[in-house]
């Protein structure tokens, strides 16, 4: 029986999944065809705007406008001209839908996962051709294709010629298990973290402050003890450090975030007869809540693909 299987649609220049259609389809041929999908996924940028890969029993197919592409899956049989004309309904709803602005600055994975209502439906439509009625018109795609054919896409382009993609550590990076590089992208920054962060930098700065005003105090007055100056400028390194942390991926962080917390703690403990207990308490508070944000705000795993 000739049906499409499955859809989903792309950014072009990185790969990333924009939306796609929850199928429960097991086999495993078509298994296998979602590894030619992320495999793909990742080429769009190097391959023409119209494009075919034969794999067994199935085809790929798909077509990319303006930065992102709609890729398809289906059976041998299905007609190439119904497969590109749902495609090009796809590419029309979705710019319809989203401007490229919101498309260009996505950072999550299938963040418009709502469009998968659009295509299930349009593929309930295209699977049963005869309710499909004037909605197309199939005579221009037939002439379309005709005048430009989509290009053939070998398995050899893919990597290999059993299929299987030997992608190069440039293009392998990022895809497979959660690493603690430092270049390492988190998840997008929330209201919460951006508060911490800003408080973070407001109580480093005014520990600095308070650390010249200790020096200015040590040079006038020789009996002041300097290890007050060493508790305030340890206070704005610990505070800098979890602005860090929070903005950048390293390996042991919740470990340094927990451990820069418990400085904070210990400065500010050094620091009671110089500070009220107010101050003392939004010191501490702000510490424990940039460790929260730290904690919370975790590195971008293996994207979920939603049985796709």
């Amino acid at each position: 029986m000739s049906m499409i299987l499955s859809a989903s649609v792309v950014r072009v220049r990185d790969g990333l999944p924009l939306s796609a259609s929850t199928d429960y389809e097991q086999s495993m041929g078509v298994q296998q065809c979602r590894k030619y999908f992320k495999t793909l996924s990742k080429k769009l940028a190097q391959l023409p705007d119209r494009c075919m890969l034969k794999a067994g029993q199935y085809n790929i197919n798909f077509i990319s406008s303006l930065g992102v592409s709609y890729m398809m899956l289906c059976t041998e049989n299905y007609p190439s001209v119904l497969a590109f004309c749902f495609l090009d309904e796809l590419q029309k709803e979705f710019i319809t839908t989203y401007n490229m602005m919101r498309t260009n600055t996505a950072i999550r994975p299938y963040c418009f996962i709502e469009f998968d209502n659009f295509i299930q439906r349009t593929k309930q439509r295209y699977n049963n051709p005869r309710s499909l009625s004037t909605k197309i018109n199939l005579a221009d795609m037939q002439t379309e294709i005709k005048l430009r054919p989509p290009y053939q896409i070998s398995m050899s382009e893919l990597g290999s010629t059993n299929g299987f993609a030997h992608l190069s550590a440039a293009e392998f990076k990022g895809t497979g298990k959660i690493s603690t590089a430092p270049h390492q992208r988190l998840e997008a920054v929330t209201l919460p973290g951006i508060v911490s962060f800003i408080l973070s930098l407001l109580c480093g700065a005014l520990n600095l402050i308070r650390g010249f005003h200790a020096i200015e105090s040590l040079l006038q007055n020789e009996g002041e003890d300097f290890s007050y100056v060493i508790a305030f400028f340890l206070g704005t390194a610990a505070c800098l450090y979890q602005c860090y942390l929070f903005l950048y991926c390293t390996g042991w962080r919740n470990v340094k975030s927990f451990l820069t917390f418990g400085l904070i703690c210990l400065c500010n403990m050094y620091l009671y007869e110089l500070r009220n207990l107010w101050q003392l308490f939004f010191h501490v508070t702000v510490g424990a809540f940039s460790a929260l944000q730290i904690r919370l705000r975790q590195p971008q795993g293996k994207s979920p693909d939603y049985n796709v």
